[in-house]
């Protein structure tokens, strides 16, 4: 029997988190984690940096790093001269980087363990939506949207608008009609603010928390909308590269 939150009969589906990533499959999945990961991945790969997903910043992610020659990513908090972290502007600022490690509970979490389910996974922001959707129209597969969302402190998922509108933003650029209930309300709430975008970035609670905590930069480059042309793909679920 069929799961109902498969989302099937559908060529473009949606939905929130690493459970419905697992959940609701498609050939081609995009990951949205707009105020974080998937935003530094196009950031880097606009600079011919190749990025390699990784859960935990731990001693194991040190070993990883090792392993590829890559740079390993510090927290945002942690990042002194020099050093790289989530944050898009120290990507930016970087100098002789061409791999990078990039550690994430959520977006990469999630793209890592798409990949290892089969699926062609790409990573999708506001910067690039429309790059990524004009390359997917050209495979031609069932595609499926997952906007990765932030955590509460007890864990649970915590729906992040920003990762709405940026796997909205991507849908509504597939300009299909296949498209699920689910993927139709991501749509819909893209095109709403559309016109208001990137100050209504700053005003949701994510870019309030990261203004905050000292990184209104991060919030302007991820409210670069469409102006990135990379596609970021996992590559043998070891490293986004643009296509």
């Amino acid at each position: 029997m069929i799961s109902p939150y498969e989302q099937a009969g559908f060529g473009v589906g949606f939905d929130w988190g690493p459970v419905g990533a697992e959940v609701v499959a498609g050939d081609i999945v995009a990951v949205v984690d707009v105020l974080s990961f998937t935003t530094a991945v196009t950031v880097a790969v606009d600079l011919g940096i190749d990025v390699y997903p990784y859960r935990w910043r731990d001693e194991t992610a040190v070993a990883y790093a090792e392993q590829w020659g890559a740079k390993l990513a510090v927290g945002r908090s942690e990042a002194g001269p020099g050093d790289v972290s989530l944050s898009p502007a120290t990507i930016r600022q970087a100098e002789g980087v061409r791999r990078l490690v990039l550690p994430s509970p959520n977006g990469s979490t999630i793209a890592k363990q798409l990949s290892d389910g089969g699926a062609t996974v790409i990573a999708v922001s506001l910067r690039n939506r429309r790059a990524a959707a004009d390359w997917v129209r050209e495979q031609d597969k069932r595609v499926v949207a997952i906007a990765a969302g932030e955590r509460w402190k007890d864990g649970s998922l915590r729906p992040a608008v920003e990762d709405l509108w940026g796997a909205g933003g991507f849908l509504s650029a597939l300009d299909q009609d296949d498209l699920s209930p689910e993927a139709r309300a991501a749509v819909a709430a893209y095109d709403a603010v559309a016109g208001e975008l990137p100050e209504l970035l700053h005003e949701c609670a994510g870019g309030r928390e990261l203004t905050q905590y000292g990184y209104p930069e991060d919030v302007a480059i991820a409210g670069e909308v469409d102006a990135s042309t990379s596609v970021p793909v996992l590559v043998d679920g070891t490293m986004f590269r643009s296509t």
